[in-house]
């Protein structure tokens, strides 16, 4: 947990698959533990083939049955269809943009930093999640509510939720690199 919260929470994300990871692990965590999760990703990893968007994208309903079998991930037949079917929509995605441009769109291509002073402070959701929940659910995607979107928001540096107190928050960060 550490070394994800570390290294990659709250770190601006550009890559669409990794940001197609980052959707797939938090829909994933819903109504579970972070801790689960994060633990299962190396599973989720081989199983979802690097979370490649085309290869998740191609996945059959035998592939399906193959993964809800899998004990070392969560086998929700929904999260699982829901991952499958969002790197469908992933894959015909408008030619002339992406999913990262159109995503970053929402906030100006500029994280937006909260400067909370605790933990209670931080929102399960906000109005821009709910924002780009109905349009992601507009472009076809599947279990994308509100918190999941908000979620995803943090863990790809398009919100940065680090306490003020956070060796990690901007304002904490002296030099490239160092805390």
């Amino acid at each position: 947990m550490q070394d994800y919260h570390d290294q990659e929470w709250g770190r601006p994300q550009h890559d669409n698959q990794a940001l197609f990871e980052l959707l797939c692990l938090e829909t994933f965590q819903a109504g579970l533990s972070w801790q689960t999760v994060l633990n299962k990703r190396p599973a989720f990893r081989r199983a979802f083939q690097g979370f490649a968007i085309a290869k998740v994208a191609a996945m059959t309903a035998a592939d399906l049955e193959r993964l809800l079998q899998d004990p070392a991930i969560v086998r929700n037949r929904l999260k699982l269809s829901a991952a499958i079917h969002n790197a469908q929509v992933l894959m015909d995605w408008p030619a002339g943009s992406d999913f990262s441009t159109w995503l970053w769109a929402f906030v100006g291509n500029q994280p937006i930093r909260h400067r909370w002073t605790a933990s209670d402070q931080v929102p399960a959701t906000t109005d821009l999640a709910q924002h780009i929940s109905r349009e992601m659910k507009r472009r076809g995607f599947k279990f994308v509510g509100p918190t999941i979107v908000y979620s995803l928001l943090q863990a790809a540096g398009l919100v940065n939720d680090h306490l003020v107190t956070c060796d990690w928050a901007p304002e904490n960060q002296h030099e490239e690199g160092s805390k």
